[in-house]
């Protein structure tokens, strides 16, 4: 009971405050025409105020003032992350050309690493360990960048990246309970409360939208979470946030991919993300394809959480998870329409025949539209 409720105090103030402070970004929004404007690509119609990241950084900032004594890793985290929320806050009000967004993220990555010294110094998945030595800071910084566009990425539907973040810090949070990491707890229970207090007003259909400034600084967050959390673990490091975090990072890879095969430059926009295949081409709608990601995100968590306890079992479910996910890559041509090695050996092992070869596949081939 007394460990209960340890967890609803730091829970409670930053999901009270994000709650009335969405409010007030709202009203900000409005008064400086922050705005997400409507194009090609968006599944939104009116003026939707894209700053809401401001209420989630507002109320963590406050609660971590409140409830921490912070140490040098805490400020380095901390001041990272407002280089962070500053980068994606002034991209949501001026669009920053992609090189001046880069600058940002690279001195908020560095804050953690050279001041809070957030790095990752071992690679620990199941059956192999790596020591990084020399790699480490080079490691880190990519691991940072990385999971911190993974998270804007995926912002493309109401609720999408608030949720996932929420049940990614949720998890990063419970594996930091068991292995006795009271500082990634503390951290993960006011963030979770700060996106728990803004995920009703952004869920569809959504009066405000997280922003870069949300986005990014989630992702930020995540990222320094996972490397705080795990960097000392003997058993694992790298590999649970890389499974926790599956269904930004492995779109964000099939993005680099699927856009380098098409000749796009890598930061071009395309419409054959994991959200719009299921909103569009599967029929799912905007609020079923958001819950089906949510699914996933919480069924990869599980896994993560069977892995430490069982490594055996927690790597044949993340086979399985996997094997199903790329499955369902294939099928749907998030690569490429006629991309599909795995389904083709399956088809010349089982004898599939060809004239009955997927019909889904081939009603639902994925064209990009930028």
């Amino acid at each position: 009971m007394n460990l209960v409720m340890g967890a609803l105090k730091f829970f409670s103030l930053p999901f009270i405050l994000s709650l009335l402070l969405v409010p007030v970004a709202k009203y900000i929004g409005y008064r400086v025409e922050a705005y997400a404007m409507e194009n090609n690509r968006t599944v939104h119609q009116g003026k939707i105020v894209r700053i809401g990241g401001l209420a989630i950084f507002l109320a963590f900032l406050i609660s971590m003032a409140v409830y921490i004594n912070a140490d040098q890793t805490i400020n380095g985290i901390l001041i990272g992350g407002i280089i962070i929320f500053l980068c994606g806050l002034l991209d949501d009000m001026f669009n920053l050309s992609p090189l001046m967004k880069v600058i940002f993220q690279s001195i908020g990555a560095l804050c953690a690493i050279v001041i809070g010294n957030v790095t990752l110094t071992t690679i620990s998945l199941p059956f192999l360990k790596i020591d990084l030595q020399a790699l480490s800071y080079l490691v880190s910084f990519i691991w940072i960048l990385g999971v911190t566009n993974a998270i804007n990425l995926i912002d493309g539907l109401d609720g999408l990246s608030s949720g996932i973040s929420l049940i990614v810090v949720c998890v990063i949070g419970l594996l930091g309970f068991f292995m006795g990491r009271r500082d990634v707890v503390l951290i993960s229970l006011m963030l979770a409360g700060a996106i728990a207090g803004f995920l009703p007003y952004n869920f569809h259909p959504a009066s405000i939208f997280v922003g870069d400034s949300g986005a990014l600084f989630l992702g930020f967050m995540i990222a320094c979470l996972s490397l705080l959390g795990f960097k000392t673990s003997t058993f694992i490091t790298l590999g649970f946030p890389i499974i926790i975090l599956f269904v930004p990072l492995s779109d964000t890879v099939l993005a680099i991919i699927r856009r380098k095969l098409n000749g796009q430059k890598i930061s071009d926009a395309d419409k054959s993300h994991v959200h719009h295949v299921l909103m569009f081409k599967i029929g799912l709608g905007h609020k079923r394809s958001v819950l089906v990601l949510y699914a996933v995100t919480i069924v990869f968590g599980i896994g993560a959480i069977v892995s430490y306890f069982n490594e055996f079992y927690g790597v044949i479910l993340l086979v399985l998870f996997s094997f199903i996910a790329w499955i369902f890559i294939e099928l749907t041509g998030m690569i490429n329409p006629r991309f599909h090695p795995v389904i083709g050996l399956l088809r010349r092992t089982i004898k599939w025949p060809r004239k009955s070869k997927h019909a889904f596949f081939e009603a639902n081939r994925i064209h990009d539209d930028a």
